[in-house]
């Protein structure tokens, strides 16, 4: 069967070295979608993790293959360090150059709408929330990660599809709730005010695809809790894919695009 393609996808917060991540979902998205351009928004490799307890299985290895093997087919790899992974030392080494770097990126979709690329950590420390209050957030999202991860191997076995447990949790706490809204609102500021159309970014696992003030915001989410991506059709339609591929169009505004700013 031939398989659907499209203009650009776009894949962050894989976290390959990472034991709770997600790859096997990944892989089986990767084998049927085609994409002309792939834009990775950052964390596709967790050095920090990998720093703490080195952990890799032939799954984790299988995603480098398969972005390597649409490079070499022709498709265009562009590639976003995150916070994870900003030193390039281990992605670098893997994909020895067969790609694109850019700390922040302008993406064009067939419609003529210009998107500002960047993975987000760049919003870090902009926003209201405590220091004492992000080392508390850290600690249970990593125990609600754990559960997730062991509750959706289980769901796997018994043959039941991806459950995102841990972002499930995540939206029933107020102060959570709070950050991704200010998070959100942060980037699409940012965007707004250096005269682009919208925003395309990962960072904080939360995947959306709504207008914000009048701008475009889009997160990727991610592939440990959520399991989405960003995809652009031939036609310049943006939509967030759940897996297993349940599509999410995105609502256009009523008045048009914001002036190009070239």
């Amino acid at each position: 069967m031939t398989k659907p393609k499209v203009r650009t996808l776009f894949l962050s917060d894989i976290h390959l070295g990472f034991r709770h991540a997600r790859v096997r979902e990944l892989n089986e998205f990767l084998q049927g979608v085609e994409a002309e351009t792939i834009v990775l928004v950052g964390d596709i490799v967790d050095a920090l993790s990998l720093a703490r307890r080195a952990f890799w299985t032939p799954q984790h290895t299988r995603v480098v293959r398969t972005l390597l093997a649409r490079q070499r087919a022709g498709a265009r790899l562009v590639y976003i360090p995150g916070n994870h992974d900003a030193s390039l030392a281990v992605l670098a080494g893997m994909l020895q150059g067969q790609f694109e770097v850019h700390r922040e990126w302008v993406h064009r979709t067939a419609r003529g709408e210009r998107l500002l690329v960047l993975h987000g950590d760049q919003f870090d420390g902009l926003g209201s929330c405590p220091p004492w209050l992000n080392r508390l957030g850290d600690s249970l999202h990593g125990a609600t990660v754990a559960v997730s991860h062991g509750v959706n191997n289980l769901r796997r076995l018994l043959g039941k599809p991806y459950w995102a447990l841990s972002e499930r949790l995540k939206l029933s706490f107020a102060a959570s709730v709070r950050f991704i809204s200010e998070f959100e609102h942060l980037a699409a500021r940012h965007a707004h005010a250096q005269g682009y159309d919208g925003v395309v970014c990962g960072h904080i696992h939360r995947a959306n695809l709504c207008h914000i003030e009048g701008t475009l915001y889009a997160n990727t989410g991610d592939w440990v809790e959520s399991c989405s991506a960003l995809i652009e059709t031939s036609r310049g339609e943006l939509q967030l894919l759940r897996w297993p591929n349940r599509a999410h169009p995105v609502p256009r505004p009523a008045n048009g695009l914001i002036a190009d700013a070239a």
